[in-house]
């Protein structure tokens, strides 16, 4: 009887230590620091869920979170109500977590945030991208909302200053966060950039807050050098002072959505579009990218110059040289242009 009493005693020891292991051990061995589980309708999430944990199923380029053993996670996640406290939402399964860590973080519905990181951007059709990368609803619906006026109306934009309420930075979001309400999102963003400090100096400069957005976006496109956005600025604001096109060859790049272009040539300059500042007075109706917040200052802090010219520098260096007056301008341009037909040469 003591013998048997033993047996059971050791059968049930293995047992706890089995049950032990199995969840508390690691349950995942890919390579990946994390892989992300999808779940999308609130209806059959187990039907969803386990394809997944079993390495059958990917999310677009994603890869399954596959479990070592997902017929145990199916067994406890019953009695363990996973199934109806899990909720539609993306969730993190990191490399080498335990079973009980990952039944505790689903049953307890903890969702993976999606960071939108935004850099430099040109159109509407890059950000309907971004969005379509990185969160449930698909580039299509994005660009659909990004392109009604009606959509738009909500947040006092048209589909030409839609994105001048995108300052670039890395938003937080829930990855079943629809467009208008990612869109909303930036939309606060953008108010709090804009103080009152800020509205007020472009207030000086003759302009709103959507035309010193679209002049930074122009002088983002222009240079990388920090130093020199401010004068590039004034540059164009003389040009508008004196009723001058802004003959920004940035504009023209946009307006054929070549982007690649290394030189403008006349050709070019006879593209029918608003965004067309050879053609067009004044500013484009929108801006031709997301400029960084260190630009959007450059714009509202530039200098009082007499500049109405400038090209780049014969050094390559990305600096430029400023006129005031044409003839001056005409000679630094030859010097550039000779220098690049040489640089070509070799």
């Amino acid at each position: 009887m003591k013998r048997i009493f033993l047996f059971f005693l050791v059968l049930l020891l293995v047992a706890i230590c089995s049950i032990a292991w199995l969840l508390l051990a690691p349950a995942t061995d890919f390579d990946q620091k994390s892989r992300y589980l999808y779940v999308y309708e609130p209806e059959n999430i187990e039907g969803q869920v386990m394809p997944q944990f079993r390495g059958r199923a990917h999310i677009g380029e994603s890869k399954a979170p596959e479990l070592r053993y997902p017929g145990v996670f199916q067994w406890l996640a019953g009695p363990l109500n996973v199934w109806d406290k899990l909720k539609p939402g993306r969730f993190e399964i990191k490399k080498g977590e335990n079973m009980l860590s990952i039944i505790r973080s689903l049953r307890n519905n903890q969702q993976a945030p999606v960071k939108l990181v935004i850099n430099k951007i040109r159109t509407k059709e890059d950000l309907a991208k971004l969005i379509g990368k990185n969160f449930r609803t698909d580039s299509t619906t994005a660009i659909r909302f990004l392109t009604s006026n009606d959509s738009l109306q909500i947040l006092g934009v048209d589909t030409n200053t839609v994105m001048t309420l995108v300052i670039p930075d890395t938003y937080s979001f829930n990855w079943q966060t629809p467009v208008k309400k990612i869109m909303q999102r930036l939309q606060d963003e953008h108010d709090k950039f804009w103080t009152n400090q800020r509205k007020s100096k472009a207030t000086a400069l003759g302009l709103t807050t959507e035309q010193a957005y679209t002049l930074a976006s122009i002088v983002e496109e222009e240079t990388n050098a920090n130093q020199e956005k401010g004068n590039i600025a004034s540059v164009y604001l003389n040009r508008i002072a004196k009723g001058m096109t802004l003959s920004a060859d940035p504009t023209v790049k946009y307006a054929l959505r070549d982007f690649g272009l290394k030189r403008i040539y006349f050709g070019h300059l006879t593209v029918n579009s608003p965004y067309n500042t050879y053609k067009n007075k004044g500013l484009p109706p929108g801006p031709i990218c997301t400029p960084s917040t260190i630009t959007i200052d450059a714009v509202l802090n530039s200098p009082r110059t007499d500049y109405l010219f400038f090209v780049a520098s014969s050094n390559f260096d990305g600096t430029h040289h400023f006129s005031s007056n044409y003839a001056e301008h005409e000679q630094y341009a030859k010097v550039y242009q000779k220098a690049l037909n040489e640089r070509k040469t070799k």
